[in-house]
């Protein structure tokens, strides 16, 4: 894994700066604005907004066969309407405080030792020092959170079942069964 300053680095040489012009909150393509999140994330927006997490998430798109008429996803993503994210009110992410790695992160992401960068009209602006460290910092939090999400997934999927004829979210607080 790479270190902060390594990352920093990295997202300093490509720059940016927040336009806060939503893009990234719209629907553009199929799934172009899919925000997976973790159940604790589901959780500390549903403290923020006083929602229900059904109101919040969704199961990820891609169902697995489970083989007894069942089917699983492993992911949860934030709720969308046709055209944007539900939080995309009036330009502005209405739970910005609180809002997910993903978002908290774009237009970076970690893979491994690599630094992902999505196409943004931010980029290319000039980042202080500082600001490339604070981006670099929550990069590195984002991929820790992440590995621990999916360490805690193979360990319920190992002893998952899901029930025949159903729908469920497998994530790493257990097999969430959907009610269609």
């Amino acid at each position: 894994m790479l270190g902060v300053d390594e990352v920093a680095s990295r997202v300093g040489s490509f720059g940016f700066r927040c336009r806060e012009c939503g893009a990234c909150c719209r629907r553009v393509a199929e799934d172009s604005n899919l925000v997976i999140v973790s159940p604790a994330e589901v959780r500390t927006i549903m403290a923020a907004t006083g929602m229900a997490w059904d109101e919040v998430a969704e199961p990820y798109p891609d169902f697995i066969d489970a083989g007894n008429g069942g089917a699983y996803t492993l992911a949860w993503c934030i709720r969308r309407t046709a055209d944007a994210c539900i939080f995309l009110r009036d330009g502005r992410c209405s739970v910005y405080a609180h809002r997910p790695w993903i978002c908290r992160t774009y237009p970076f992401m970690l893979m491994d030792d690599d630094l992902r960068v999505s196409e943004c009209p931010g980029l290319g602006t000039p980042l202080s020092l500082r600001g490339a460290h604070d981006a670099a910092a929550d990069l590195c939090r984002r991929q820790a959170a992440e590995a621990a999400e999916e360490a805690g997934i193979r360990v319920v999927y190992r002893r998952a079942t899901v029930p025949p004829g159903k729908r469920a979210v497998i994530d790493s607080e257990g097999v969430k069964v959907l009610h269609d």
